[in-house]
């Protein structure tokens, strides 16, 4: 009896203290409050960069300019013999475009270039992802909602005849569809037009066209039609210009980027789901986004747009360098590079199909991964969209429950007895369950339309497309997660490299051969996040010779003969006259692939030197960085890999 007692003492004090414990706890939570602090990318950046605005010497190997690249300059005016537009022409084109912010601008260089050709005058094209109908600003008109119009006609008055609106007396016929429409496709030659539209043009002097492709003119055009090359050059350098906010929130960006004093990348993955349905790459998903993905390719086999099978082995596809990079693989090829961890990283692209989540090994090998949300407030980016009208909510509406004599039928067709006993009444779906664009495809084998809000998300990201588009441009370094497909549409990264090639060809812009990233990956597929030395000095090799010359020939034989706007070279370019004089390289189509531009004007070549003199007077780069020199927090974690590594060779 004494022992039990005891015990109850014993219980009776632990329950005590236990009590005592959570009296104290719950006060201190209820009297005292805890303020959580909200992840800011300015305040990370602040952390490992004090010094705001003190500009840092700059590692050559990482930052600088490709030395062999310097003398290209870029140089589109016309040549030789090129009158401008007569008053009169052989009528109008007005045109529908279809596509993302990619498909648009090539869209409208290859719409004035045909207008060029057919001496017609050229109706403002209407951007079908940004008219009133999708829900945009009463502010906008469809190509006025992403580029400036004034500009556009303005700086294209000696080259094509532009106007905002057909005649009245054309409108009324247009409505009544009493024109030829046509839809040409982006490998249309330039004797289709002629042949095809050009006497439909001058009967009914009113002609359409739909493009849907990212395109309505082949490429490739032969060398007695340059000055049509150097015309498309112009139009997406010089006069496509984007609208004036756009510009200045976006150039804004790029000054906040540069507010630390140091030089950033910009990334894109190149992650879309159209690209991933096109090449097979569903199975590098493993998820709910793989069953979207097979659905979209399946569409496309209906369409025609692909002639494949269904199924398809995606790890054979990325072997092939038909896949996207994934994030955590650019990582790794980033630090192999060299790439300290605090670099700054700007993560371009309106929408990376598979969500952030995909970027989380990235943001773990780098501390300093923005993208234009961590940079622009928003009020800045609700400023960009301008006013717009309310639209309901996208409200999740439960199924209507069957009635009895619904189950009854039910019952009765059933099949024969024994019949199995009726199935379990359907668990309730919850609204967390409803949310986000992918939950029809748990229930539905069909994807529903988009709805009014999704309608204008879709022009709101040809809005963020055009600020990543401007910060990748002007980055100091620049790294295509997908490009030079061999697809027959044009891509973001595309675009930005044979912009980055006609401005500055200098500029640090990585052109990987996806095929031979994989190859360097199979080997160290098992163990990826710690390579070995032999490894890293394979990738930077690799990715060295894609910023030069190797690069370029690579480009113009992959990427050309589908978006020439990603390779305006030599069409637009000229060469400073230097002691080395680079000797033509030939395809075997005859094409020039690299080298056979023309010495460029004198007024040109005494501008360069005046601009070299003023960067002799400037500070000079790091002088202390060696070539085959590993960043000091690289060669840290390399030693510790070599030590454990039994396999390693010194003289490797």
């Amino acid at each position: 009896m004494a022992f039990k007692s005891k015990i109850k003492w014993v219980a009776l004090f632990v329950l005590t203290l236990s009590l005592g414990s959570l009296t104290v706890h719950l006060s201190l939570t209820k009297f005292s409050s805890m303020n959580l602090v909200q992840y800011s990318a300015k305040e990370a950046l602040s952390h490992d960069f004090p010094y705001i605005g003190s500009p840092v010497g700059r590692n050559k190997r990482l930052w600088g300019a490709v030395r062999s690249l310097e003398s290209l300059q870029p140089y589109a005016n016309p040549r030789n013999g090129y009158p401008v537009p007569g008053k009169t022409s052989n009528g109008f084109i007005y045109a529908k475009i279809f596509g993302g912010f990619e498909k648009i601008r090539s869209s409208i260089c290859d719409l004035v270039t045909i207008s060029r050709l057919l001496n017609a005058t050229l109706v403002i094209p209407e951007i079908q992802e940004s008219t009133r109908s999708k829900g945009i600003s009463y502010k906008f008109k469809s190509f006025s909602y992403l580029y400036d119009e004034e500009q556009f006609i303005a700086s294209l008055k000696n080259d094509v005849n532009i106007i905002k609106s057909l005649p009245e007396y054309f409108k009324s016929a247009r409505r009544r569809s009493e024109f030829p429409t046509f839809k040409p496709k982006s490998s249309a030659s330039p004797n289709y037009y002629v042949k095809e539209i050009l006497p439909s043009l001058k009967k009914a002097k009113v002609v359409g066209l739909i493009i849907m492709d990212g395109g309505c003119l082949q490429p490739i055009l032969p060398p007695i039609l340059s000055e049509f090359q150097r015309l498309r050059c112009r139009v997406a350098f010089h006069s496509l210009q984007l609208r004036p906010e756009i510009q200045i929130l976006g150039l804004r960006m790029v000054e906040r980027l540069r507010a630390w004093g140091q030089p950033f990348l910009a990334y894109h993955p190149g992650l879309v789901r159209d690209t991933l349905a096109y090449h097979g790459c569903a199975e590098l998903f493993q998820d709910v986004h793989t069953e979207l993905i097979q659905y979209r390719r399946e569409q496309m086999i209906k369409q025609g747009i692909v002639n494949d099978e269904l199924s398809v082995e995606s790890h054979i596809r990325r072997e092939n360098g038909s896949c996207p990079l994934m994030p955590e693989e650019v990582g790794l090829l980033l630090r192999a590079m060299g790439y300290p961890s605090n670099t700054i990283i700007y993560v371009a692209g309106s929408q990376t199909f598979g969500g952030q989540r995909l970027l989380i090994p990235l943001r773990a090998m780098f501390a300093n991964v923005v993208d234009r949300t961590s940079l622009c407030s928003k009020t800045e980016l609700s400023d960009l969209v301008g006013p717009e009208t309310p639209l309901p909510p996208d409200v999740f509406k439960m199924p209507n429950p069957k009635s009895e004599e619904q189950l009854k039928e039910e019952w009765n067709r059933a099949g024969p007895r024994p019949r199995p006993l009726p199935p379990p009444p359907d668990r309730p779906v919850y609204q967390h369950e409803k949310e986000g664009w992918y939950a029809w495809i748990t229930e539905n084998d069909k994807e529903p339309n988009p709805s009014p809000m999704d309608l204008r998300m879709q022009a709101h990201r040809l809005l963020w497309d055009a600020l990543d588009y401007i910060v990748s441009v002007e980055a100091d370094a620049f790294f295509p997660g997908f490009h030079s497909d061999g697809s027959r549409w044009p891509d973001f990264s595309g675009l930005v490299i044979g912009q980055r090639l006609y401005e500055r060809a200098s500029s640090r812009t990585y052109r990987p051969d996806r095929k031979k990233i994989a190859e360097l990956f199979n080997v160290i597929r098992d163990d990826m996040f710690h390579p070995k030395r032999s490894w890293i000095l394979l990738a930077r090799e690799h990715l060295n010779r894609s910023l030069s010359e190797e690069g370029l020939i690579r480009q113009s034989l992959l990427s050309k003969p589908t978006s020439f706007l990603s390779h305006p070279i030599p069409e637009c370019s000229c060469r400073i006259s230097s002691v080395e004089i680079t000797k033509p390289i030939k395809g075997k189509d005859g094409r020039i692939l690299f080298g056979g531009e023309p010495e460029c004007p004198k007024w040109m070549q005494s501008a360069r030197a005046e601009k070299a003199r003023t960067n002799e007077t400037e500070p000079a780069e790091d002088e202390n960085d060696v070539p085959e020199q590993l960043e000091p927090d690289v060669i840290s974690s390399l030693t510790s890999l070599i030590d454990h590594d039994e396999e390693w060779d010194p003289n490797d």
